[in-house]
């Protein structure tokens, strides 16, 4: 249901309780591969204020590879715990590309990780910084490789914020198995 649709009475916990479940699988394979490796993860989310951290440590096991995240919802908290350039903050906004790889490198480094997830982005109802409700950037960097990923996702809050956890797990995923190649 996109936001101008009429309320049809569901919660929308079955659409949450699927792209959880998808996440959850994408995280499992990551945490599977990078436990084999031993190389750990670390998250700095904005967008997702704490559920990417709440998917990701749903995960058995992922004590062995996890270690910590950031939630920096505010814009200064972006600067000071992040790492996130002031510059790019006022030229671009808190809702941009940049940011999010920003947010990742950020993660990986402050809390000494291989690899680093970065999220930001606007769940609406209104728009910020000059971006349309629903779009969304994650960015993931790891030892050799640092990519981002963009997406205008439609749906009110819960589904543009669950969303955006479905598209950093992918990204990860992804980018994960990439590198063992």
């Amino acid at each position: 249901m996109t936001s101008d649709e009429p309320d049809d009475g569901t919660d929308g916990s079955a659409a949450e309780s699927f792209e959880v479940d998808v996440a959850t699988t994408a995280l499992s394979r990551v945490v599977d591969t990078l436990r084999a490796r031993g190389q750990t993860l670390a998250l700095a989310e904005s967008l997702t204020g704490g559920l990417l951290g709440a998917a990701l440590t749903s995960i058995a096991g992922v004590s062995d590879v996890f270690r910590g995240g950031l939630v920096v919802y505010a814009t200064d908290l972006k600067i000071r715990l992040a790492g996130v350039d002031a510059e790019v903050l006022a030229e671009h906004g808190a809702v941009h590309p940049t940011v999010a790889e920003q947010l990742a490198t950020g993660a990986r480094d402050r809390c000494l990780a291989d690899w680093g997830i970065g999220v930001t982005g606007v769940a609406g109802p209104t728009a910020q910084d000059g971006a349309a409700p629903g779009t969304v950037h994650v960015a993931v960097c790891g030892p050799t490789r640092l990519l981002v990923r963009s997406a205008r996702l439609a749906g009110d809050r819960s589904r543009v914020r669950h969303g955006a956890i479905d598209l950093a797990c992918g990204l990860l995923a992804d980018v994960v198995m990439q590198d063992a190649r």
